[in-house]
């Protein structure tokens, strides 16, 4: 098509009104309710403005990494990727979900919210120089439609149309749900969108692992890179957006450093060692017993217990039931009542964690008690669908034998034997056999291994019913490959969640990403029920209707017995050498590393 004609429909785009787009430019979205900050604000209320620039943080971290680019299937990006793009909007960490302007300055939303409509800062610019513009967002959601990790490609699938009236501006449209009714959420998760260059990319593709350092528009850009050992960011100078709101007080570091290990350990001995500046602690027993050391006793190294009011990850031995062996709820079922899990946290964890009992723990999320108000409307049209005792009995795990000692273990086990044979299994000649003689066994896949001692008292409470439970550990490498493919049996893993849940539970939980490689989908899902109820939290218009629907949903994955839930911290444990500093005030999901600085 000839340039004029494509400049006037352009212009005539602009002058026709679009539905649904009634609302006035805004500084940022909530997604329910009101902001909580106005628009002349000039910081976060937790960070310190005054926080001086320069020094480098440094991490001792675990794992390995082979690629830079953070927003595809493939590879395993380096840790720190998140400081070099940037998005539309940016979260305020002390408000459930709530986004304020970063790479676009106003926002316009539809009264329906059909459809946004954002305005980029005309002072938003690459790392070299050029300017960000609507060419950028759009190239973006293409690439990541096609190339983008599975929940961004769930996502971005409800766009029907996208258009850029002028190099500022970016409208985007969106697809109703099949009941008809509008996706809330989908305002704020398209500036949440990570956005590209367009340039850049032009002649290298999108889908591919890279080591070459992606052209970003963050505070921070590569420096250095030894591949699968260490990567380091330095600080830009020009960052074009310092002075902004969202930016005040915080990357106040010059450098930011990640050396990786393999072992964990290891790790923490160069922490303590003056190779790493913080270190946040996930193993109660090196919290406890680890970090005895001069540098602690005298004060250089410091320890704190930061309490959070976010959801912590409910982590758990998830089984996947695309296996024929963990297909039956009664099976799962039977597992989960077998260890002591009341010995586990006690002799292995110090007694510092808590045991989940939730896909959301640690929050008003979690559901508890019986169903009623909210929650219970969300669950009533499925009760016909749903076990019976969902609604009259509260969701409890087994105590583990811990409250009756070896009576209360012997009791488990008698009903975990009662609920296999059900299923179809038996114990002959001391093995737990199926009606072909084939025997009850399995493997637990493992990337840390700090997690084989879960693993393995788990396995050795199942001996006793004839279960064999093979532990394997292997590379993060071939752990994330053989995630990607869900090829595992059991797997030690997590699901962690905001405090304002939305699509992402699809991700985690839908029948669609059940079949889609690389999906979070780990257990293989595939229930109606979670999929309505998990498709209904993103369309809620209110607090209260999202809190009882994040609860329905919760309940029923409780019911289904899809993971065996470990514990979970209600603090963060962090140590840091006491050059490093952090503000006076805690955001509501927890300290925030980019507000610290050094002295």
């Amino acid at each position: 098509m000839p340039r004029p004609i494509i400049l006037i429909l352009t212009l005539l785009a602009m002058l026709v009104p679009h539905p649904g787009l009634a609302g006035q430019p805004h500084h940022g979205i909530a997604m329910h309710g009101d902001l909580a900050l106005p628009p002349d604000f000039t910081a976060f209320p937790y960070v310190n403005p005054a926080a001086p620039k320069g020094g480098a943080i440094r991490q001792a971290v675990t794992g390995s990494f082979d690629s830079l680019h953070p927003h595809i299937v493939k590879g395993v990006p380096a840790l720190g990727m998140g400081s070099v793009f940037e998005t539309l909007l940016t979260r305020s960490w002390d408000e459930p979900f709530s986004l304020y302007g970063l790479l676009a300055d106003r926002v316009e939303v539809a009264d329906d919210r059909s459809a946004v409509t954002f305005h980029i800062n005309p002072k938003a610019r690459w790392h070299d120089g050029t300017p960000l513009t609507a060419a950028d967002v759009l190239f973006s959601l293409e690439a990541q439609r096609r190339d983008g990790t599975p929940n961004r490609r769930l996502f971005y699938a409800k766009v029907t149309a996208a258009e850029a009236p002028d190099p500022q501006t970016i409208r985007f449209a969106f697809a109703p749900n099949p009941d008809g009714t509008i996706d809330r959420e989908m305002p704020l998760l398209m500036g949440l969108m990570p956005i590209h260059s367009k340039v850049f990319w032009s002649g290298r593709d999108f889908s591919r692992t890279t080591l070459e350092p992606i052209l970003g528009s963050g505070p921070y850009r590569v420096a250095s890179v030894d591949p699968g050992r260490r990567i380091v960011y330095e600080r830009v100078r020009d960052y074009w957006g310092r002075g902004l709101p969202v930016r005040v007080g915080q990357y106040n570091a010059d450098r930011l450093e990640f050396d990786y290990y393999r072992d964990d350990s290891v790790a923490l001995e160069a922490f303590k060692a003056g190779q790493g500046d913080v270190r946040y602690e996930s193993d109660p027993a090196k919290w406890a017993t680890g970090y005895d050391g001069p540098a602690l006793r005298d004060g250089r190294i410091v320890r704190e217990e930061v309490p959070n009011h976010r959801p912590e990850p409910a982590r758990g031995l998830i089984f996947n039931t695309r296996r024929p062996l963990f297909a039956d709820v009664r099976v799962r079922r039977a597992l989960g009542m077998v260890p002591d899990f009341d010995w586990i946290g006690r002799s292995l964890f110090h007694g510092l964690l808590t045991r989940t009992a939730s896909y959301y723990p640690n929050s008003d999320l979690a559901a508890r008690g019986l169903p009623e108000g909210e929650e219970l409307t969300a669950l009533e049209p499925f009760r016909d669908r749903l076990p019976p005792d969902l609604f009259i009995r509260p969701f409890a795990l087994p105590d583990g034998g811990g409250g009756n000692g070896p009576a209360g273990l012997r009791a488990n086990r008698r009903d975990a034997l009662r609920l296999l044979e059900q299923a179809g299994w038996r114990v002959r000649d001391g093995r737990l056999t199926d009606a072909a003689g084939n025997r009850f066994a399995f493997e637990i896949l493992l990337s840390d291994p700090s997690e084989e001692r879960v693993a393995l008292e788990f396995a050795r409470s199942l001996e006793p019913l004839g279960i064999e439970a093979r532990v394997r550990t292997v590379d993060s490498a071939q752990f994330q490959a053989r995630l990607e493919r869900f090829d595992f049996d059991i797997t030690m893993r997590w699901w962690a969640s905001t405090l304002s849940p939305g699509n992402e539970q699809l991700y985690y939980y839908g029948s669609d990403a059940a079949g889609q490689e690389g999906s979070r989908n780990l257990a293989g899902i595939r229930d109606p029920v979670v999929d309505t109820l998990a498709r209904s939290i993103a369309a809620a218009t209110t607090r209260a209707a999202l809190v009882g629907r994040v609860r329905a949903l919760d309940r029923v994955l409780l019911w289904g017995h899809y993971m065996i839930p470990l514990y979970h911290s209600p603090v963060d444990r962090i140590a840091h050498w006491s050059s490093l500093h952090r503000p006076a005030v805690t955001p509501l999901y927890g300290p925030m590393l980019e507000s610290w600085w050094v002295e």
